[in-house]
């Protein structure tokens, strides 16, 4: 059982930094609520206590979704089933559509937010790696004096090592900011010990945008995650597809190069085959969803 003294629920950022200010380092900020628990308790089992919780869900800016000069601007409390319902998020960020039908259930996925996932600093993070794939950028947002100041910080810095990130103990994720990719072609692939409701082994992201002959990749992005400290992209992996004629031969290469960022000590072999048998799956997968029709086997699988 979780346990807390005081329960605030703001209706403006302003709001949200008052409470900070009254309950300093007793306070713990909520969006979605799935994690806090598990956190709070910090492995134990016995029932947990925070002196002062402070519920976002009712900021407005947590929750807008807008599109803005090719970007998509997401609040922090964007849930992960918005990238399943919500159009503009559909048509401009399928990549995260494919990380959500895998991420956990329905109920969760309507209280688990996107801010949530990037703060906790998990090495398995599900909305990591598409959020990487995107090119994603975090907007934090602290009060000094009466002044509400921002920063903005490349989602691949903030996050510096497992429960690590950037954000001050003053500070707000208010927003993230993505690029928008229509008609890319998207897929994610993870494994663990049960398919959704699971926390990640391996988790991969990829999307992909193809030329108009419907052949040649444009542009590719992929990011992996599980298998080190922090989610990565694929840099290697894109340079040797963009620009490229898509042919089993490629794919079976490009699948190659990542399997050395497997730093994890435990079960390193069998996560280096997972790592190559997705990078396959997961760019047979998008290239599909981005209208490549060609007749070339997927030689590799993975269960």
């Amino acid at each position: 059982m979780l346990q807390c003294d005081t329960y605030v629920v703001p209706k403006t950022l302003g709001e949200a930094f008052d409470a900070m200010a009254r309950h300093g380092a007793a306070c713990r900020l909520l969006g979605g609520a799935t994690d806090i628990l598990p956190h709070a308790r910090k492995e134990r089992r016995e029932d947990a206590h925070i002196p002062c919780v402070i519920d976002l869900s009712r900021v407005p800016q947590m929750r807008a979704v807008s599109l803005e000069a090719g970007r998509l601007v997401l609040g922090g409390g964007v849930p992960f089933q918005r990238f399943l319902d919500q159009e503009i998020l559909v048509k401009n960020a399928a990549v995260m559509g494919a990380c959500a039908a895998w991420f956990a259930d329905a109920q969760i996925r309507e209280q688990a937010t996107i801010g949530g996932n990037i703060v906790n600093a998990s090495p398995a993070a599900d909305g990591v790696p598409p959020l990487l794939a995107l090119n994603a950028e975090v907007v934090l947002h602290r009060r000094v004096g009466g002044n509400i100041l921002e920063r903005t910080v490349a989602l691949a810095d903030f996050v510096t090592g497992p429960g690590k990130t950037l954000i001050g103990a003053d500070e707000i994720l208010t927003t993230v900011r993505v690029d928008a990719l229509p008609g890319y072609g998207a897929a994610f692939e993870k494994v663990g010990r049960r398919r959704s409701l699971v926390i990640s082994t391996v988790c991969l992201a990829a999307a992909v945008e193809l030329d108009p002959s419907g052949t040649v990749i444009a542009d590719a992005r992929l990011a992996l995650g599980g298998v080190g400290p922090v989610a990565a992209r694929l840099d290697e992996c894109e340079a040797m597809l963009i620009g490229e004629t898509v042919t089993a031969q490629l794919i079976e290469a490009v699948a190659q190069k990542p399997v050395e960022r497997v730093a994890s000590r435990t079960r390193r072999a069998y996560r280096r085959d997972v790592v190559r048998g997705f990078v396959m799956r997961a760019l047979y997968g998008a290239l599909e969803n981005a209208g490549w029709a060609q007749d070339v086997p997927l030689r590799t699988e993975t269960s």
